[in-house]
């Protein structure tokens, strides 16, 4: 029988992705999301989740949950025996973490930790957290290795994913484990330190990183205590060499403006894959021209997103 592994956030942009990829590692997901970034489609299920059932041809259990509701959460532990849970729920927009930080750390916090403490009572020890380079704040070197130090967030958002890490670490030491759909693009600062002055980024396909949470629960089997790994390319491209691979992918001119730095950002970001690739066996396939190829493609089929697209 499959291993049954819970998805926390199934119907968002990564982890309806990460269902895709548990499914066909031989996995069976079991999906949970409120909708606060997942579009709502037929019979109550989000649209990601629905086309992902037609196009694979199989079902995926889900079910409509905030893990703010510690009794529903409860619930579904009850229902099931998990082997694994992959936690990728919360709230993820660094410029609005700056302006509404309660809000943030309410909702990530909070939902985290009732999420492990439920895990805990259903003895679910294996956990594999979405983190973010945000914990990294501003850089101290590039490419960014596993030892580089963490905790020097600049946004609240970025905070949210480091106390979590710091959550989980503590708890395994005490148990001993281009559509035109605006006018122009909003590029926030052109005068960081950086080949164009543009913020830089380690851009990575969706379907890369979906694998590289894949080669972390199978990591797991291994008994390998808490451990960190940055998936990435290796490489960093600015804003605007973003904007010229889509013009490139799209075949189509990106109008553009430079607006105001948005709070919280830093100028360059960019990680160091090697001991994934070296312990997981894990490393990006797809490159920055083929991110963008697939990205248009998605978007010239779902011009509006999943609420009004094809399969």
């Amino acid at each position: 029988m499959a291993e049954k592994v819970l998805v926390t956030g199934g119907g968002g942009y990564i982890g309806s992705h990460c269902v895709v990829e548990l499914i066909e590692a031989g996995y069976q997901p079991v999906v949970v999301d409120n909708f606060s970034n997942a579009v709502r489609g037929e019979g109550n299920v989000p649209e990601s989740i629905r086309r992902i059932e037609k196009l694979l041809k199989t079902s995926i259990e889900f079910h409509e949950l905030d893990l703010l509701d510690r009794p529903g959460l409860e619930k579904l532990f009850k229902k099931h025996s998990f082997s694994a849970v992959i936690h990728f729920a919360g709230l993820k927009a660094v410029g609005e973490s700056v302006e509404k930080p309660l809000l943030y750390y309410k909702v990530n916090l909070t939902a985290f930790m009732n999420l492990l403490e439920v895990m805990q009572a259903h003895r679910v020890r294996n956990l594999v957290f979405s983190s973010s380079a945000t914990v990294y704040g501003d850089p101290q070197r590039l490419p960014i290795d596993e030892q580089h130090p963490v905790g020097g967030c600049t946004n609240p958002y970025g905070k949210t994913k480091y106390f979590i890490e710091e959550m989980v670490k503590d708890h395994c030491k005490a148990e001993k484990v281009a559509v035109g759909r605006r006018e122009c693009l909003s590029v926030y600062g052109n005068d960081y330190d950086t080949i164009d002055g543009t913020g830089v980024r380690d851009y990575i396909h969706v379907v890369d990183l979906a694998k590289g949470h894949i080669a972390a629960l199978k990591k797991l089997k291994e008994d390998c205590g808490c451990k960190v790994y940055n998936l990435g390319t290796g490489k960093g491209y600015s804003v605007l060499e973003m904007v010229k691979a889509m013009e490139k992918a799209s075949g189509k001119e990106i109008p553009y403006k430079i607006a105001p730095r948005r709070g919280g950002d830093v100028a360059s970001c960019y990680a160091d894959p090697r001991l994934a690739e070296k312990e997981l066996g894990w490393k990006a396939q797809f490159d920055l021209e083929r991110m963008c190829e697939d990205l248009w493609r998605w978007q010239s089929m779902n011009p509006t997103g999943f609420s009004n697209g094809t399969c």
